[in-house]
């Protein structure tokens, strides 16, 4: 976004927000699809940013949940269930049997454990529903089966009448910009999917990859994407597998429509060290690998003036904690009280990831733009006292006065 749209909203609506531009959220998934093979197929990750959800939905072929909240939100907007990917390490049994007996049919659950999939199993039996699952692979970590578990898994459910064993899910990671990684991951996958379909008899139809595409969020970072994502095309177009390739994308997708907007609302000195204090804070944004500040995200003083020499200020936020701290020895001209600065790629987890309860502060207010529309408000700013105020109650130990 330019000063100029900025500078036209601030003439209504209040500091701190959050800015989505849809335009170039769309510019930002043609530029991936343009420069992936023809037969990729792309995922959203919802958890990366619900409030572009309907205009996301429109682009992408699938989207991917995992949580309660985030199927709610999903199913409020009236989005395609035939599109859900219900992932996550945490299925609830009452929700699996609510989706599974339900009308409207699920595009895939994906298996993270043994008794994720008996749990799936056993209520696609209990109601004579057939579902699609997609075994997660693990990398790793706490996600996924091992190798032994999904063969052993395949060996006796292949035929099973109530669940078909689609493909393949593996995740390793975010904002891998190492092809040599990225190949080395590809090969592994590759290679495991013809020793399935080979010693197991079963026809992988698609593998669900997230290839963690970077996304740069610092001043200084060098990155060639264009070139980057020549090489990981050619790697997919390499593969031996030649079923249905869906990348799970969320940060790569989202982060580049994203504008976060706060004011300095006080200035000061310190010991010679300039401080800006604004009103918004790491309680309404958090870059993926800050580490305290250490970096310089992107970031502008909107409609800078640029007289007399750059200073170097210490941008803090408005929670009465030290470690609030969004940019550390940042540039500016002649920073005063009422200066608005603008913080770019904002566009994912960065509304969500910070701790928005803390200090009982407000939530910032949210607004999509599209050329040729006029500004929509999808969220206003949210009070939070009532999240942290005790509230007064009976329960099996009688009241708490």
């Amino acid at each position: 976004m330019n000063d100029i749209q900025i500078g036209k909203l601030l003439k209504t609506e209040k500091t701190p927000l959050y800015i989505f531009d849809l335009d170039e959220l769309l510019e930002r998934i043609k530029f991936l699809r343009e420069r992936l093979p023809d037969k990729v197929k792309l995922c959203y990750a919802v958890k990366a940013n619900s409030f572009i959800l309907e205009e996301v939905n429109n682009a992408v072929d699938r989207l991917e949940i995992c949580s309660p909240g985030e199927l709610s939100i999903c199913q409020k907007l009236k989005l395609p269930p035939e599109k859900f990917v219900i992932s996550g390490v945490y299925k609830e049994a009452a929700l699996m049997e609510q989706l599974i007996y339900g009308e409207n049919t699920v595009g895939h659950y994906t298996v993270e454990s043994m008794s994720q999939f008996k749990l799936l199993h056993d209520t696609a039996v209990k109601y004579s529903k057939k579902i699609s699952l997609l075994l997660r692979l693990t990398s790793g970590n706490q996600f996924g089966l091992e190798e032994r578990e999904i063969e052993r898994l395949i060996e006796q459910y292949k035929d099973a009448p109530f669940v078909d064993i689609a493909g393949i899910q593996y995740f390793s990671g975010t904002q891998k910009n190492s092809v040599k990684r990225l190949r080395r991951e590809t090969e592994y996958v590759d290679c495991y999917i013809n020793k399935l379909e080979e010693h197991y008899g079963l026809e992988i139809k698609e593998l669900e990859f997230g290839p963690g595409f970077p996304v740069a969020y610092f001043d200084g970072e060098d990155f060639d994407e264009v070139h980057f994502m020549e090489e990981f095309s050619s790697m997919i177009s390499n593969m031996s597998f030649k079923g249905k390739i869906v990348l799970e994308l969320g940060r790569s997708i989202a982060a580049s429509c994203g504008t976060y907007v706060t004011k300095v609302v006080d200035t000061k000195v310190n010991h010679g060290q300039n401080y800006g204090i604004v009103d918004g804070g790491m309680n309404h944004i958090v870059y993926y690998g800050q580490s305290m500040a250490m970096k310089q995200p992107v970031c502008r003083k909107l409609f800078s003036d640029k007289d007399g020499e750059k200073e170097k200020w210490n941008i803090c936020g408005s929670l009465c904690t030290a470690n609030d701290i969004l940019i550390k020895q940042f540039p500016l001209w002649n920073l005063q009280i009422g200066d608005v600065l603008v913080f770019s790629n904002t566009g994912a987890y960065c509304m969500t990831e910070g701790i928005s309860l803390f200090l009982t502060r407000d939530l910032p207010e949210i607004i999509l733009i599209k050329q040729g529309n006029a500004p929509q408000i999808v969220r206003g700013s949210v009070p939070t006292d009532y999240l942290n105020t005790p509230q007064r109650r009976e329960n099996n130990y009688g009241k708490i006065n």
